[in-house]
């Protein structure tokens, strides 16, 4: 998945305060326990990645984390022996033994695959909504060199992957015998190497080696009503999922019997969690691509 510019609030706003918003989207998927709270944080990251315009992004994104879920369900059940409410029993199954299927345990297993959805769909929307340069520029004035290097590898990453689906797609056209991998993987590392020295050569040209004095100049420009709004928006996440662990609306328990919420406080907890985190997107003035 690589970052595109779009023209959305959250790619408006600088990159410090987009990597903020994330990570307070990965906090409320980690700390809430309760399936309707990551629920919820789930329909905000894929609410703000389809306001955001990278919602194709994030559904290939479901279509291998979902089955994730799946499996960490099935593995959870299957290896766990708490919980008190049996709903299969296998017998003495190999290597596992005694082997009864609980209704506590396959739900907790549930929840633990929730939550891995939730973070690596969050994970996907910064990779997707975040420019990874304006990133690395908040580490310049720490190491200039460290920052570029790493801005490189990043852009070559996308370019790379281009030239192995025309290798892919020259070695379908081809007749006769296909070449072998170690072929494919011989010419494919020459065009790295030849990429890596066209770029070199042009860093060198373009003065990049004595840039450090340069990258410690320049104030940040002003901040803009998308900063505003989605760092308020970062802090209200991160208090609304704190605050409904520490009231009891968005607590969880498995074993050794279900006790998981549902009431009116926890619906509300959750309805406000997605409006708090899907605000900042109703101010689209000054979004340009």
């Amino acid at each position: 998945m690589s970052y595109r510019r779009r023209a959305s609030p959250l790619h408006a706003a600088r990159a410090a305060i987009a990597i903020c918003w994330c990570a307070a989207l990965m906090l409320a998927g980690l700390v809430e326990p309760n399936p309707i709270m990551l629920a919820a944080t789930l329909a905000c990251v894929l609410g703000a990645g389809a306001l955001a315009g990278v919602g194709r992004e994030l559904v290939r994104t479901l279509r291998w984390s979902l089955p994730m879920l799946l499996t960490i369900t099935l593995i959870n059940a299957l290896a766990s022996r708490d919980g008190l409410t049996v709903i299969w029993r296998f017998g003495d199954l190999p290597l596992l033994g005694q082997t009864n299927v609980t209704l506590e345990a396959t739900v907790y297993g549930a929840v633990l695959g929730l939550r891995a959805v939730v973070l690596v769909s969050a994970g996907a929307l910064y990779s997707a909504a975040v420019d990874p340069d304006e990133v690395l520029k908040l580490f310049r004035s720490l190491s200039l060199h460290s920052a570029l290097s790493a801005t490189v590898a990043t852009r070559m990453v996308p370019v790379l992957l281009r030239d192995s689906r025309r290798l892919a797609d020259a070695q379908r056209c081809r007749s006769g015998r296909r070449p072998g991998r170690l072929a494919l993987l011989r010419a494919s590392t020459a065009g790295v190497l030849d990429r890596a020295l066209d770029v070199a050569a042009t860093l060198e040209v373009r003065g990049y080696g004595a840039a450090r004095q340069r990258a410690r100049g320049g104030a940040p420009g002003r901040w803009s009503r998308h900063d505003i709004g989605f760092l308020l928006s970062a802090l209200a996440v991160a208090g609304v999922a704190v605050a409904a662990l520490v009231s009891g609306a968005g607590a969880f328990s498995a074993y050794p019997l279900l006790r998981a919420p549902a009431g009116a406080r926890t619906l509300s907890a959750g309805l406000v969690l997605v409006l708090v985190a899907l605000a900042p997107f109703a101010d689209r003035r000054g979004v340009g691509r």
